[in-house]
């Protein structure tokens, strides 16, 4: 097969437990740069966190974030831009903050922007740390009442009652995405957003076929990229009930699993 572009989730996938980047998935992306192969990260990372892992690759290129609601390309031009409306943004957050006042942390992502309420919370701090984007404090009325709507939310909460967060919401808002991405966060998007659908508005920029991309990923919401393409590729690293469902699987996050697959496929 004529491979034409690469795509990757981040978070347990290009980086390894520790947040960091493998050398050797640097090199790979540079070998396939020399070829004119695009290394394109999708995730649910804001741009600003993810043009960093770019920047530390020495690599320009074009980016799918919150999970598939903004794609740009490697000029930063938008090619996509989902928010949720302005009804559905101010409802949900009422119901979050009435249900849960002391238990969620809500985030507020708008275009290259991060929102939060309380500057200082350890959660906001936490993630701070892992993504190195400084988050900004907001009134979300204010945000509303301006038209600066949201791409994505996303809750931080507990572990013990993030599942009955998400199925609560999911039942009270049908018409947005909403889903787990660890057993502490919780994603809400339009209903139409996704990795895969994001992948579609590249590859249609780019005048490419989903037959001819290789993606890579390890979790839940990547499935539905890993499937779309011609070849999905499981990291070792993901969850038993994931693994069994795909017929690629490379080593984790941690063995150099991007490197040693792309390697197998003669395009490192």
């Amino acid at each position: 097969m004529d491979w034409k572009i690469v795509f990757s989730d981040i978070d347990g996938t290009v980086l390894n437990s520790k947040h960091e980047l493998l050398t050797s998935t640097i090199e790979a992306v540079q070998k396939l740069a020399l070829k004119n192969i695009p290394f394109v990260l999708v995730s649910a990372r804001m741009p600003k966190a993810m043009k960093l892992i770019l920047d530390e690759m020495n690599v320009k290129m074009p980016m799918i974030s919150y999970g598939g609601a903004l794609v740009l390309d490697e000029q930063n031009q938008i090619l996509h831009d989902d928010k949720i409306n302005k009804l559905d943004t101010k409802a949900i957050i009422d119901e979050i903050e009435l249900l849960w006042p002391d238990d969620v942390v809500i985030n507020y992502y708008s275009d290259d922007n991060w929102f939060i309420k309380d500057e200082d919370n350890k959660a906001v701090k936490r993630e701070e740390n892992i993504t190195n984007v400084k988050a900004s404090q907001a009134d979300f009325k204010e945000l509303i009442n301006k038209d600066i709507l949201p791409n994505k939310i996303l809750c931080m909460t507990k572990a013990n009652i993030s599942s009955k967060i998400e199925a609560v919401l999911q039942e009270k808002f049908p018409q947005l995405n909403i889903v787990r991405s660890s057993d502490i966060l919780i994603e809400i998007m339009n209903k139409d957003v996704s990795k895969a659908n994001g992948i579609e508005v590249l590859l249609h920029h780019l005048n490419m076929t989903p037959e001819q991309a290789i993606a890579f990923g390890d979790n839940y919401n990547d499935l539905d990229m890993l499937k779309l393409v011609g070849r999905g590729v499981i990291m070792q690293n993901a969850p038993e009930e994931i693994k069994k469902q795909m017929e690629y699987i490379t080593k984790s996050n941690n063995e150099d699993g991007i490197y040693e697959y792309l390697q197998k496929l003669d395009l490192v």
